[in-house]
């Protein structure tokens, strides 16, 4: 419900091609880990930290930046371990908001309908 529409659909299905000859992100047990170790959380077993920023450019993408989040991530974490005194399930949030869903193609602002802004992914900068 919350596509953008493109003008080329061989293109999006080209593309769309392409992406389904990729390998997953994650694997499947890996989910089965992340599930089992947040039922632990809701258990009150272990903490869930999730960090990351709220919105992303891709100009701001970079290797430093990505490494000092994590760094900071990782020493939040440790300080929960001390003093929660409980194992933490690190959630990294990277590239949450390259594309971002929208419920309208368009918005009005001070009276000018424009495109809605879905992110560099769609929009691009």
């Amino acid at each position: 419900m919350q596509q953008p529409e493109y003008a080329d659909h061989a293109e999006v299905e080209r593309v769309l091609e392409e992406l389904r000859l990729l390998p997953p992100l994650i694997t499947s047990w890996e989910v089965v880990l992340l599930r089992n170790e947040l039922a632990q959380a809701a258990e009150g077993r272990q903490f869930v930290l999730q960090a990351g920023d709220c919105a992303e450019r891709f100009v701001d993408c970079t290797p430093e930046r990505i490494t000092n989040t994590l760094k900071v991530l990782l020493q939040m974490s440790l300080v929960l371990v001390v003093g929660a005194r409980r194992p933490v399930i690190r959630i990294g949030r990277f590239a949450g908001q390259y594309a971002k869903p929208r419920s309208a193609n368009e918005e009005t602002r001070h009276g000018l309908r424009l495109p809605s802004y879905r992110g560099d992914n769609i929009n691009r900068p």
